[in-house]
Protein backbone atom coordinates (compact mmCIF):
# COMPACT_ATOMS: atom_id res chain seq x y z
CA UNK A 1 0.00 0.00 0.00
CA UNK A 2 3.00 2.14 0.67
CA UNK A 3 4.33 1.53 -2.51
CA UNK A 4 1.32 2.27 -4.91
CA UNK A 5 1.64 6.43 -4.75
CA UNK A 6 5.03 5.73 -6.11
CA UNK A 7 4.18 3.57 -8.84
CA UNK A 8 1.65 5.73 -9.82
CA UNK A 9 3.99 8.84 -9.88
CA UNK A 10 6.32 6.71 -12.33
CA UNK A 11 3.18 5.77 -14.49
CA UNK A 12 2.33 9.48 -15.21
CA UNK A 13 5.71 10.28 -15.68
CA UNK A 14 5.67 7.17 -18.06
CA UNK A 15 2.49 8.69 -19.57
CA UNK A 16 3.40 12.18 -20.12
CA UNK A 17 7.00 11.57 -21.97
CA UNK A 18 5.38 9.06 -24.41
CA UNK A 19 3.13 11.71 -24.85
CA UNK A 20 5.33 14.70 -25.04
CA UNK A 21 7.42 12.19 -28.19
CA UNK A 22 4.48 10.67 -29.93
CA UNK A 23 1.47 13.25 -29.75
CA UNK A 24 3.29 15.43 -32.44
CA UNK A 25 3.99 12.34 -34.37
CA UNK A 26 0.45 11.37 -34.58
CA UNK A 27 -1.28 14.91 -34.88
CA UNK A 28 0.86 14.66 -38.64
CA UNK A 29 -0.15 10.96 -39.49
CA UNK A 30 -3.68 12.18 -38.87
CA UNK A 31 -3.50 15.82 -40.78
CA UNK A 32 -1.95 13.18 -43.83
CA UNK A 33 -5.44 12.23 -44.02
CA UNK A 34 -7.16 15.33 -44.15
CA UNK A 35 -9.45 16.40 -46.97
CA UNK A 36 -9.03 20.38 -46.45
CA UNK A 37 -5.77 22.04 -47.62
CA UNK A 38 -5.20 23.81 -44.52
CA UNK A 39 -3.10 21.57 -42.42
CA UNK A 40 -4.14 22.30 -39.23
CA UNK A 41 -7.84 22.04 -39.11
CA UNK A 42 -9.59 19.06 -39.90
CA UNK A 43 -12.51 18.84 -42.25
CA UNK A 44 -12.77 14.97 -43.52
CA UNK A 45 -10.58 11.48 -43.90
CA UNK A 46 -9.12 11.52 -47.39
CA UNK A 47 -5.96 9.83 -49.17
CA UNK A 48 -6.03 12.37 -51.93
CA UNK A 49 -2.93 13.71 -50.50
CA UNK A 50 -1.29 10.52 -51.32
CA UNK A 51 -2.13 10.21 -55.07
CA UNK A 52 -1.08 13.79 -55.37
CA UNK A 53 2.15 13.06 -53.69
CA UNK A 54 2.96 10.09 -56.00
CA UNK A 55 2.02 12.47 -59.04
CA UNK A 56 4.56 14.75 -57.88
CA UNK A 57 7.99 14.13 -60.55
CA UNK A 58 10.07 16.65 -58.40
CA UNK A 59 9.36 14.27 -55.52
CA UNK A 60 10.15 11.34 -57.23
CA UNK A 61 12.80 12.21 -58.85
CA UNK A 62 13.65 13.24 -55.35
CA UNK A 63 12.82 9.68 -54.09
CA UNK A 64 14.71 8.29 -56.58
CA UNK A 65 18.26 10.40 -55.92
CA UNK A 66 17.83 9.38 -52.04
CA UNK A 67 17.25 5.40 -52.96
CA UNK A 68 20.45 5.48 -54.91
CA UNK A 69 22.21 7.20 -52.42
CA UNK A 70 20.93 5.13 -49.30
CA UNK A 71 22.16 2.31 -51.53
CA UNK A 72 25.21 2.42 -52.74
CA UNK A 73 26.81 4.19 -49.74
CA UNK A 74 25.26 1.66 -47.39
CA UNK A 75 27.22 -1.18 -49.31
CA UNK A 76 30.32 0.73 -49.45
CA UNK A 77 30.08 1.41 -45.54
CA UNK A 78 29.03 -1.84 -44.67
CA UNK A 79 31.68 -3.40 -46.30
CA UNK A 80 34.46 -0.84 -45.25
CA UNK A 81 33.37 -1.34 -41.54
CA UNK A 82 33.14 -5.06 -41.57
CA UNK A 83 36.39 -5.02 -42.92
CA UNK A 84 37.41 -2.08 -40.35
CA UNK A 85 35.95 -3.54 -37.31
CA UNK A 86 37.33 -7.19 -38.05
CA UNK A 87 41.27 -5.21 -38.19
CA UNK A 88 40.35 -3.21 -35.03
CA UNK A 89 39.77 -6.43 -33.37
CA UNK A 90 42.89 -8.09 -34.41
CA UNK A 91 45.01 -5.05 -33.78
CA UNK A 92 44.08 -5.01 -29.66
CA UNK A 93 46.76 -3.34 -28.21
CA UNK A 94 45.79 -0.51 -30.27
CA UNK A 95 42.01 -0.65 -30.24
CA UNK A 96 41.27 2.30 -27.96
CA UNK A 97 42.94 5.08 -30.20
CA UNK A 98 41.96 3.41 -33.18
CA UNK A 99 38.33 3.45 -31.86
CA UNK A 100 38.14 7.00 -30.92
CA UNK A 101 39.52 7.59 -34.56
CA UNK A 102 36.89 6.06 -36.39
CA UNK A 103 34.31 6.94 -33.85
CA UNK A 104 34.57 10.09 -34.49
CA UNK A 105 32.37 10.91 -36.94
CA UNK A 106 29.28 9.51 -34.46
CA UNK A 107 30.35 12.46 -32.15
CA UNK A 108 31.57 15.49 -34.79
CA UNK A 109 28.22 17.44 -34.68
CA UNK A 110 26.66 17.47 -38.55
CA UNK A 111 27.51 20.76 -39.46
CA UNK A 112 31.18 20.69 -38.58
CA UNK A 113 31.69 16.83 -40.42
CA UNK A 114 29.33 18.63 -43.85
CA UNK A 115 31.75 21.97 -44.07
CA UNK A 116 34.59 19.58 -43.50
CA UNK A 117 33.51 17.40 -46.62
CA UNK A 118 32.36 20.56 -48.42
CA UNK A 119 36.06 22.25 -47.97
CA UNK A 120 37.70 18.84 -49.42
CA UNK A 121 35.74 18.70 -52.37
CA UNK A 122 36.00 21.84 -53.05
CA UNK A 123 40.10 21.81 -52.41
CA UNK A 124 40.40 19.02 -54.48
CA UNK A 125 38.23 20.66 -57.65
CA UNK A 126 35.37 18.10 -57.03
CA UNK A 127 32.26 18.88 -58.97
CA UNK A 128 29.64 18.07 -56.58
CA UNK A 129 26.53 15.86 -57.14
CA UNK A 130 25.26 12.81 -56.41
CA UNK A 131 28.53 11.06 -55.93
CA UNK A 132 30.29 13.55 -53.63
CA UNK A 133 26.87 12.74 -51.61
CA UNK A 134 27.52 9.23 -51.24
CA UNK A 135 31.19 9.51 -50.28
CA UNK A 136 30.01 11.86 -47.94
CA UNK A 137 27.65 9.46 -46.40
CA UNK A 138 29.93 6.89 -46.85
CA UNK A 139 32.02 8.22 -44.19
CA UNK A 140 29.04 9.44 -42.11
CA UNK A 141 27.44 5.32 -41.52
CA UNK A 142 31.06 3.99 -41.61
CA UNK A 143 31.75 4.17 -37.88
CA UNK A 144 27.74 3.05 -37.22
CA UNK A 145 28.74 0.17 -39.12
CA UNK A 146 31.88 -0.23 -37.84
CA UNK A 147 30.19 -0.11 -33.99
CA UNK A 148 27.78 -3.00 -34.34
CA UNK A 149 29.96 -5.18 -35.95
CA UNK A 150 32.50 -4.02 -32.95
CA UNK A 151 29.88 -5.11 -30.71
CA UNK A 152 29.67 -8.60 -31.69
CA UNK A 153 33.05 -9.32 -32.21
CA UNK A 154 33.66 -8.25 -28.23
CA UNK A 155 31.79 -11.72 -27.88
CA UNK A 156 33.53 -13.87 -30.68
CA UNK A 157 35.20 -16.86 -30.21
CA UNK A 158 38.53 -16.19 -32.09
CA UNK A 159 39.01 -20.56 -31.21
CA UNK A 160 37.33 -21.55 -34.28
CA UNK A 161 39.58 -19.04 -36.78
CA UNK A 162 42.42 -20.81 -34.61
CA UNK A 163 40.37 -24.27 -35.46
CA UNK A 164 40.02 -23.50 -39.01
CA UNK A 165 43.62 -22.56 -39.64
CA UNK A 166 44.58 -25.57 -37.82
CA UNK A 167 43.08 -27.94 -40.08
CA UNK A 168 44.24 -26.35 -43.43
CA UNK A 169 42.23 -23.44 -44.15
CA UNK A 170 43.14 -20.16 -45.36
CA UNK A 171 42.77 -17.56 -44.77
CA UNK A 172 40.42 -16.27 -47.17
CA UNK A 173 38.34 -19.34 -46.32
CA UNK A 174 38.38 -19.14 -42.89
CA UNK A 175 36.89 -15.48 -43.45
CA UNK A 176 34.59 -16.78 -46.07
CA UNK A 177 33.04 -19.85 -44.34
CA UNK A 178 34.02 -19.05 -40.65
CA UNK A 179 33.85 -15.20 -39.27
CA UNK A 180 31.35 -13.65 -42.00
CA UNK A 181 28.48 -16.73 -41.45
CA UNK A 182 29.13 -16.01 -37.11
CA UNK A 183 29.15 -11.74 -37.54
CA UNK A 184 26.33 -11.46 -40.89
CA UNK A 185 23.52 -10.42 -37.94
CA UNK A 186 25.89 -7.71 -37.04
CA UNK A 187 27.02 -7.33 -41.17
CA UNK A 188 23.00 -7.13 -41.75
CA UNK A 189 21.84 -5.09 -39.07
CA UNK A 190 24.71 -2.52 -39.18
CA UNK A 191 23.94 -2.07 -43.25
CA UNK A 192 19.96 -1.70 -42.49
CA UNK A 193 20.70 1.32 -39.75
CA UNK A 194 23.71 2.61 -42.31
CA UNK A 195 20.50 2.70 -44.87
CA UNK A 196 18.00 4.62 -42.45
CA UNK A 197 20.93 7.28 -41.19
CA UNK A 198 21.42 7.77 -44.83
CA UNK A 199 17.82 7.86 -46.30
CA UNK A 200 16.90 10.89 -43.49
CA UNK A 201 20.46 12.53 -43.61
CA UNK A 202 19.86 16.55 -44.63
CA UNK A 203 22.59 18.34 -43.71
CA UNK A 204 25.74 16.59 -45.02
CA UNK A 205 23.78 16.37 -48.21
CA UNK A 206 23.14 20.05 -48.61
CA UNK A 207 26.41 21.08 -48.14
CA UNK A 208 27.93 18.55 -50.48
CA UNK A 209 25.20 18.58 -53.19
CA UNK A 210 26.43 21.00 -55.40
CA UNK A 211 24.08 23.10 -58.08
CA UNK A 212 21.35 21.23 -59.83
CA UNK A 213 17.88 19.47 -59.49
CA UNK A 214 19.90 16.16 -60.62
CA UNK A 215 21.81 15.81 -56.97
CA UNK A 216 18.41 17.01 -54.72
CA UNK A 217 17.30 14.49 -52.56
CA UNK A 218 14.17 13.86 -50.70
CA UNK A 219 15.02 15.75 -47.68
CA UNK A 220 16.44 18.62 -49.57
CA UNK A 221 13.27 18.48 -51.36
CA UNK A 222 11.02 18.47 -48.11
CA UNK A 223 13.15 21.26 -46.97
CA UNK A 224 12.42 23.47 -50.09
CA UNK A 225 8.81 22.68 -50.37
CA UNK A 226 8.44 23.87 -45.88
CA UNK A 227 9.87 27.46 -46.83
CA UNK A 228 6.28 27.63 -48.30
CA UNK A 229 4.34 26.44 -45.45
CA UNK A 230 3.71 23.15 -44.05
CA UNK A 231 0.68 21.44 -46.70
CA UNK A 232 -0.70 18.13 -46.24
CA UNK A 233 1.20 16.62 -49.11
CA UNK A 234 4.33 17.89 -47.42
CA UNK A 235 2.45 15.26 -43.71
CA UNK A 236 1.36 12.55 -46.29
CA UNK A 237 5.67 12.62 -47.57
CA UNK A 238 6.70 13.06 -43.51
CA UNK A 239 4.47 10.01 -42.57
CA UNK A 240 5.48 7.78 -44.98
CA UNK A 241 9.27 8.41 -44.88
CA UNK A 242 9.18 8.05 -40.66
CA UNK A 243 7.19 4.27 -41.45
CA UNK A 244 10.06 3.61 -43.85
CA UNK A 245 12.52 4.60 -41.04
CA UNK A 246 11.10 2.72 -38.34
CA UNK A 247 10.20 -0.65 -40.73
CA UNK A 248 14.14 -0.65 -41.03
CA UNK A 249 14.99 0.07 -38.15
CA UNK A 250 12.30 -2.81 -36.48
CA UNK A 251 14.23 -4.88 -38.95
CA UNK A 252 17.70 -4.03 -37.53
CA UNK A 253 16.64 -4.61 -34.33
CA UNK A 254 15.20 -7.98 -34.67
CA UNK A 255 18.39 -9.00 -36.00
CA UNK A 256 20.78 -7.52 -33.94
CA UNK A 257 19.31 -9.13 -31.37
CA UNK A 258 21.45 -11.04 -29.50
CA UNK A 259 24.21 -9.46 -30.82
CA UNK A 260 25.60 -7.59 -28.07
CA UNK A 261 25.20 -10.75 -25.37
Amino acid sequence: MVKQPYFKRRLSVLAFVFAFLYVPISVLIGLSFNEGGLPTVWSGFSLKWYERLFQNDAIINATINTLIVATVSTVIATILGTMLAIGVEIRRKNGRWLESIIFAPMIIPDIVLAIALLSMFSMLDITMGLDTIIVSHVVFNLAFVCSVVRARLKGFDWSVVDASTDLGASSITTLRRITLPILMPAIISGGLLAFTLSLDEFIIAFFTSGAGKDSITLPMQIFSMIRFGVTPEINALATLIMFASVLALSISQRINRGVVS
